[in-house]
């Protein structure tokens, strides 16, 4: 429960998702989706231009995956996209982390789960959701590429999530890029020897997604798409008074 006496954990979505309940249960259900999205919406809607980035929440400072995507971060803080991840530690840390130590801007979509997850330290804005398919489209909503960093089930989901919106023309044809190369290996090679021969996707789906381990390739890729393709003309800007207030 939070302070207002509100169901905080993942219980509601559970009962919600048990099977089907009377009118009036499911009315105020969707009521209260509803209420998430705009305050969602609201928080989130002058934070773009954005790069979302997926990824673990068990991987410590230190470890090698929790400083490649501290790298890609600063990149793409570099190149003037704001960071966007779910939020919690690990991948997600160290992304934040990246950007806000290179002045970029830094966001979040935090997922309020009963153990694991709780915001990290380095976002200048954040939204907690306690729905996650509300908290997977607000991590769509704003971005113009997705980054995949090694990472579990959730990963999984946001990524292949995203991947049939762009291979589907229900969201623009954004960059996918894995973070990682010999993490991704193996589903690289199941895609290619299975789905791309199986004729279950097109290879255009498979030709959209850079695999690399260079931080800097992969900001400086998503940054040539985003100018040349879908017409965005940016510069870094500093964080305005209102941003700085909102921390």
């Amino acid at each position: 429960m939070n302070r207002w006496g509100k169901d905080t954990s993942d219980d509601a979505e559970r009962k919600f998702l048990s099977g089907p309940k009377a009118r009036g249960s499911d009315l105020l259900y969707a009521l209260d989706v509803s209420r998430e999205m705009i305050r969602g919406f609201r928080g989130l809607h002058f934070v773009g231009p954005c790069v979302t980035v997926f990824g673990s929440a068990r991987f410590s400072e230190g470890h090698r995956y929790y400083e490649l995507a501290r790298q890609m971060g600063t990149e793409l803080a570099r190149v003037g996209f704001t960071t966007m991840t779910g939020g919690g530690p690990g991948v997600m840390e160290a992304a934040n982390r990246g950007a806000r130590e290179a002045g970029g801007r830094s966001v979040g979509c935090n997922i309020i789960l009963p153990k694991e997850q709780t915001h990290n330290a380095y976002l200048d804005r954040f939204v907690e959701c306690r729905y996650f398919f509300v908290r997977k489209m607000l991590l769509a909503k704003y971005s113009y590429a997705f980054i995949a960093a090694p990472g579990g089930f959730g990963t999984l989901d946001e990524l292949f999530g995203v991947a049939v919106l762009i291979q589907t023309r229900e969201m623009s044809q954004f960059p996918i890029v894995l973070l990682g190369k010999e993490y991704w290996r193996g589903m690289i090679d199941f895609i290619r020897e299975t789905f791309l021969a199986e004729a279950t996707i097109a290879k255009e789906d498979i030709d959209r997604i850079l695999v690399t381990d260079d931080p800097a390739e992969a900001a400086d890729t998503i940054s040539k798409v985003a100018t040349t393709d879908f017409g965005l003309s940016y510069g870094k800007q500093p964080k305005p008074r209102w941003w700085l207030a909102e921390r």
